[in-house]
């Protein structure tokens, strides 16, 4: 059993640790909140019944582990401001990189400012780019909720970018566009 679950968190590590990163915005809260759905991995894994994939039911995993971190804080949403601690220096960028990094700044910010569900959506639609049948599945949605809120949730992104400048700068993969 030890063998088979060192196996299953080399697999999957990366990411749960990425989808919770994107969720929390902090690498600290993305490790800890990792190390604890991988704690109630081992703890459920000889319970697993495959009826989903085992990436999705860890991920799902991560999803209930993050949101009853910020329900135990009683928080609903994070403020962002860990990636501009992650810019240490302007010395050595070449000014295109530094303008990308801005504008991830900036989509980041305001999709921190998203209510958990719709962050959750377009964290795993549009960034992780899983499918609308992988999305449901870690959700614990149905697939046309996976299509309504991916597109509220794009449709609000897109509101809030639009008033901190070009919202043209801001485009999302054609593929996951309803």
């Amino acid at each position: 059993m030890e063998a088979r679950f060192e196996e299953v968190y080399e697999r999957y590590f990366d990411d749960v640790y990425q989808y919770l990163l994107y969720f929390t915005n902090s690498r600290s809260e993305a490790e800890d909140l990792t190390q604890e759905t991988f704690l109630r991995v081992m703890k459920s894994l000889p319970d697993f019944r495959g009826d989903s994939t085992l990436k999705t039911w860890i991920l799902s995993i991560a999803r209930r582990t993050s949101f009853d971190h910020y329900r135990k804080k009683k928080i609903l949403s994070v403020l962002p401001g860990v990636i501009g601690n992650m810019l240490s220096s302007t010395d050595g960028i070449p000014e295109k990189e530094w303008d990308d990094r801005e504008e991830w700044q900036e989509v980041q910010e305001a999709l921190m400012t998203l209510k958990p569900d719709y962050r959750n959506v377009v964290i795993l639609r549009g960034l992780k780019e899983y499918s609308i049948k992988e999305s449901a599945s870690i959700l614990q949605w149905n697939e046309m909720k996976v299509k309504v809120t991916y597109h509220r949730a794009i449709q609000m992104l897109r509101r809030k970018l639009s008033r901190k400048g070009d919202e043209t700068r801001y485009d999302f993969p054609q593929k996951h566009r309803l």
